[in-house]
């Protein structure tokens, strides 16, 4: 059974979009093909003008290097790298990085430039990831389950920073999540059933992140 079908999606440049979904529903499998993860078997992927189902791996390789910061529900952080050290290996990747330490000023976490990820709480290492994936000046930020892993008020924090930034730094952001809640906090959301996109909605009137509660 193919992972999505007859999938039709436009994302606007500095859209915040929330894509819903249970788990197996395909939302994963659609956030990967938007970052040059994986292929799609049929059909296309734009980037602007470039068609990422037909570029070589190389070309391949520098859109995911240049173009898309990637935040991931579990961190990945380095455990025997500081804050700033982890956020330093992400500017080693691209020949315009952002300055370490304005990535962590972002990200509200200046002071904290010099913990290791056991230092700091499930919030701030999130927010060390998002620094680590601002630090590359993406166009595209994709969050896969960004705050699955953190409490309420962690998550409330993660969220802020996210919508901040990409009304600031006018990023486009693409959120995962199974929960729906964080749809009251997107500009569009679009849910994702058994690999279909089932609907596609406009919220005219978003909430701040610290509004969310589940």
């Amino acid at each position: 059974m193919p992972a999505l079908v007859d999938a039709d999606l436009t994302v606007g440049a500095g859209e915040f979009l929330v894509v819903l979904g249970p788990s197996g529903s395909g939302k994963s499998t659609l956030l990967n093909l938007l970052g040059g993860m994986d292929r799609p078997t049929t059909g296309h992927v734009w980037h602007r003008e470039t068609d990422l189902a037909a570029i070589d791996d190389e070309a391949m390789t520098e859109y995911r290097r240049t173009v898309v910061g990637f935040i991931f529900q579990f961190y990945n952080l380095v455990p025997t790298l500081t804050a700033y050290e982890n956020v330093q290996v992400a500017t080693e990747l691209v020949a315009d990085p952002l300055d370490v330490a304005a990535a962590l000023e972002l990200v509200d976490l200046a002071d904290r430039a010099d913990h290791f990820p056991a230092q700091l709480s499930g919030g701030e290492q999130q927010r060390v990831a998002i620094a680590r994936a601002l630090a590359k000046r993406p166009e595209l930020v994709l969050a896969d389950e960004p705050t699955g892993a953190l409490d309420l008020t962690g998550a409330r924090g993660v969220l802020s920073i996210l919508r901040r930034l990409n009304r600031e730094q006018h990023l486009t952001v693409i959120l995962i999540t199974h929960n729906p809640a964080i749809a009251a906090i997107a500009d569009r959301t679009i849910r994702i059933v058994s690999g279909r996109i089932a609907e596609s909605r406009i919220n005219e009137h978003p909430i701040a992140a610290e509004g969310v509660s589940w």
